[in-house]
């Protein structure tokens, strides 16, 4: 079979597509006879018939049948062979790097690649998710095209960014904690006396700024997920991005703290932004995607 071509292929499925040869032929601008021909010539190699010519039109034999999933899988194949390599010849970058930090919200990121995948279905996403300045740094070391950072540890002028939304942060602690005996506001004097548990950046890219932290006696984890399990366990109280605690406040399993230093008890906010170097371009796909997230992270009004 190594004179198997691909037009071959084509062929065939022209054939099962359109119903007959006639009909096959005019959609590929062919003669008849050519039509005809390249089926007998796919026959031949593979040593049996495709079709059943006794009738008036032609009907998939069993080895058609057989072979027709396969053969539809190599056309798409084919397919997407060819459009994305128009894409990359017409400047389409062949990857979209991407890094979000795990403070953002992922149904706002969803969205977005739910978008991405329809209009570029041919490039290949890679998507890290890192904390504060490790975020960061992927886009500024190259490693990443695009990146949603944190406001504060992306401000640089190596960096050009996109103002996004703001992420609501929350103080909470089990119910079972001391703080959660706590009626109304809780005064700093009485936070610093408690464990606080505190998101660092194991990258050192945002140096030893702190934010936020109240506690004489601090817990330092470099990962959200593993945060949220301890203060869950009440192993100590600390902020977290709202969208992930809600569901845990409504249930009960945690209890909203309000520090008196957060405007008399209003929630904290944390800019997020998205990000490129400022001494690179970037593609169409990855220009597409920062402006989704920017027009999807846009506040009403």
């Amino acid at each position: 079979m190594d004179g198997l071509s691909f037009d071959h292929i084509r062929v065939f499925l022209a054939v099962v597509e359109q119903g007959s040869f006639s009909a096959a032929a005019r959609s590929l601008s062919r003669a008849q006879s050519a039509v005809t021909y390249s089926i007998r010539k796919l026959e031949d190699q593979i040593g049996a018939a495709l079709f059943d010519r006794s009738d008036y039109r032609p009907v998939l034999t069993e080895a058609g049948r057989s072979l027709l999933p396969r053969a539809r899988r190599i056309g798409e194949e084919v397919g997407l062979f060819q459009n994305q390599a128009r894409g990359i010849a017409g400047g389409l970058e062949p990857e979209l790097s991407l890094v979000i930090d795990s403070m953002f919200p992922m149904d706002a990121l969803v969205g977005a690649l739910k978008a991405f995948q329809e209009r570029y279905p041919t490039v290949q996403t890679r998507i890290y998710v890192e904390s504060l300045g490790g975020a960061a740094r992927l886009v500024q070391g190259d490693l990443c095209a695009l990146g949603v950072l944190c406001a504060f540890a992306s401000d640089t002028i190596a960096l050009k960014r996109v103002p996004l939304l703001d992420v609501e942060l929350v103080m909470v602690a089990a119910p079972e904690h001391p703080l959660a005996k706590l009626d109304g506001l809780a005064p700093s004097e009485i936070l610093r006396d408690h464990i606080q548990l505190v998101l660092t950046d194991p990258s050192g890219f945002t140096g030893d700024k702190d934010y936020g932290v109240y506690a004489t006696q601090t817990w330092r984890l470099g990962d959200l997920g593993a945060k949220h399990a301890l203060l869950r366990e009440g192993l100590g109280y600390g902020s977290m991005p709202a969208h992930m605690v809600e569901e845990d406040l409504a249930a009960g399993r945690l209890v909203r703290l309000l520090p008196k230093e957060w405007d008399d008890g209003r929630a904290a906010s944390l800019p997020m932004c998205a990000a490129h170097r400022a001494d690179r371009s970037i593609g169409p796909a990855t220009q597409w995607m920062l402006e989704r997230l920017a027009t999807s992270s846009r506040k009403p009004g």
